[in-house]
């Protein structure tokens, strides 16, 4: 029996040291011969079957003549759908002599309102001259030498957003001086069917607002231009190369076409719903539009707003459906509130078709001078100027000084807006 029990236990020893020794040996040996794994197809983002800008129908179509001079408004926006520059492509057609930017300069660094130096275009050497905050006389006198001008920038859809004006103006130069005006169209990226908003009247014309219009234009550059041309008086020779592809319906995904930031604080097409309803306030300068933070125009707060709860809730029983005002705290790096904690909203749109981005700019003023009456939204005279000229009529800022219902305002405007888009029709070229 004795002898049993020994050979049990010395078998159990064999046993454990057999598994060390295979433990051993399997972190030791070589590791095992991995068959090639199989490349998954990776799909292209670009797609290839996109819209086609005018500078791409124009490059095709091979309709210039070399011994003509000319002359380019254009930005960082101005690309094709390989985001290849204008700047890169024509030279090897025409004979471009001169580049013009507009606000914000020809690759977009400048800040908004900020006087822009003469540049120079490092790939090409090309000489680049600014348009904006220069008077009609000097822009005459930039475009004297040449023969055509080509305008290629890439608009937003909204009234106060200076680029069209850059183009308008250089199209009354054109006309003044005999020049050929050739508009290469690109999208509005919110689409061309949607309009909203007052029309600018006459007298509250300005860089931000020349012509009466609608804040929510629902027009492409190209048939911009061709009713500013006959229903404003500019009357030059112009001509439009059309977009291929582009339908009314279409949101700027829909294009298929690559976006490059408009402006330091449009940094994709997304930006541009939400920075309708607060952009406008913003120039008043008391209310944060979210300008100094990851997701500008995005955002409406301040420092004295420290229960966001109760502000999100109050705009959604406003509002209704469309967009989500999202409770939230931000600390802006820069600008208005540098370093000081805001309470307030992230605007977050949920619906596009029904979102109205104009209406909702007036509603949040509403709601916030209800809410915080012991704030003055309207305390920094020197804003309110150029609060009236975005808005287009001094009427808006006295009916929400008033507390008068957004909604009903609305209604003032809807006969001019109907009759806009009456008019408007003969200029549409999609």
């Amino acid at each position: 029996m004795y002898n049993r029990i020994i050979s049990y236990g010395t078998q159990k020893v064999i046993v454990g040291l057999f598994l060390m020794l295979m433990l051993q040996s399997c972190v030791s040996v070589a590791p095992p011969v991995v068959a090639d794994i199989p490349q998954t197809p990776v799909v292209s983002r670009m797609q290839l079957d996109t819209v086609k800008t005018g500078l791409e129908v124009f490059l095709e179509r091979g309709e210039w003549d070399q011994d003509l001079k000319y002359g380019l408004l254009a930005n960082q926006t101005s690309v094709n759908r390989y985001l290849v520059h204008g700047v890169n492509l024509l030279p090897e057609h025409i004979n471009l002599v001169l580049i013009m930017s507009p606000e914000h300069g020809l690759f977009g660094a400048e800040n908004a309102g900020d006087d822009i130096g003469e540049e120079v275009e490092p790939s090409s050497g090309i000489k680049a001259v600014t348009t904006y905050l220069k008077t009609q006389d000097e822009i005459k006198e930039m475009i004297a030498d040449l023969d055509v001008i080509l305008l290629d920038i890439q608009d937003i859809g909204v009234r106060s957003y200076t680029f069209i004006y850059s183009m308008s103006y250089l199209m009354r130069a054109a006309a003044d001086l005999g020049k050929k005006a050739i508009v290469l169209d690109r999208p509005n990226p919110i689409n061309g069917v949607q309009m909203e908003g007052n029309i600018l009247l006459p007298e509250n014309a300005s860089g931000v607002g020349r012509y009466p219009i609608p804040y929510r234009h629902g027009m492409t550059p190209g048939e911009l231009a061709q009713l500013f041309n006959a229903e404003f008086g500019i009357h030059c020779d112009l001509e439009v190369v059309k977009m291929e592809g582009w339908t009314r319906d279409m949101w700027f995904e829909d294009t298929g076409l690559p976006w490059v930031p408009t402006s330091p604080h449009v940094p994709d097409a997304a930006t541009i719903l939400p920075m309708i309803s607060t952009g406008t306030y913003g120039e008043l300068h008391v209310l944060s539009e979210g300008v100094g933070i990851t997701i500008p125009f995005e955002f409406s707060g301040g420092p004295w707003i420290t229960n966001p709860h109760e502000y999100a809730a109050a705009l959604q029983a406003r509002v209704g459906e469309g967009v989500i005002f999202r409770p939230t705290f931000v600390k802006p790096y820069y600008g208005l509130y540098k370093g000081q904690v805001c309470g307030g909203v992230q605007l977050h749109v949920s619906d596009r078709e029904q979102y109205k981005p104009y209406l909702v700019g007036l509603q949040i003023l509403a709601v916030h001078q209800e809410l915080y009456p012991e704030i003055d939204l309207f305390a920094n005279k020197n804003r309110l100027g150029m609060f009236i000229k975005v808005m287009g009529d001094k009427q808006i800022l006295d009916d929400i000084k008033a507390g008068k219902d957004p909604l009903e305002m609305e209604q003032n405007w809807l006969q001019d807006l109907n009759k806009f888009a009456e008019m408007r029709k003969q200029y549409l070229l999609y």
